[in-house]
């Protein structure tokens, strides 16, 4: 199935923020701040931010730096499918970042066994939160009928 810009259903703006997204995401999962990235480049950290905001549009030939310095290819900033992160919602900055570094930080670690007790707490506590919420809405509901 195409993608929206294969489509061509996305305008420039949006491109320009999914390129700014795609970036960011790349740089926090590599460990680098903006400063230490805008250094690399031989720009402000301001400018990166311009950048991963979408405000500032990215030349190709910068584009191309970027890639080169975070280890991708020019064509991974366009494509959100090449890494799966496109199931996952991280719209919310810091929700981006815990899973970016959460992401970063699991992949050093080399005992399976402590992976594999990591990844089933995380799933013990998600399902626990999700049946928390569950529960406080049906609970918000059925005060809801009652009062009615």
């Amino acid at each position: 199935m195409p993608s929206d810009i294969e489509r061509g259903e996305i305008t420039a703006s949006e491109i320009d923020q999914l390129v700014g997204d795609r970036i960011r995401q790349r740089r926090i999962l590599m460990g680098l701040t903006q400063d230490q990235l805008g250094a690399a480049l031989g720009i402000s950290y301001q400018q990166v931010q311009k950048y991963e905001t979408g405000a500032n549009r990215v030349s190709a030939g910068r584009l191309y730096l970027i890639a080169r310095r975070l280890e991708v290819n020019p064509g991974w900033f366009f494509d959100p499918m090449a890494t799966g992160l496109n199931g996952l919602n991280i719209g919310d900055s810091n929700s981006s970042r815990n899973l970016i570094e959460f992401v970063r930080h699991f992949g050093r670690i080399d005992d399976d066994r402590i992976r594999s007790i990591l990844l089933n707490l995380v799933r013990v506590l998600s399902e626990y939160d999700m049946s928390d919420s569950e529960t406080s809405s049906t609970s918000t509901a059925e005060a809801s009928t009652r009062s009615s």
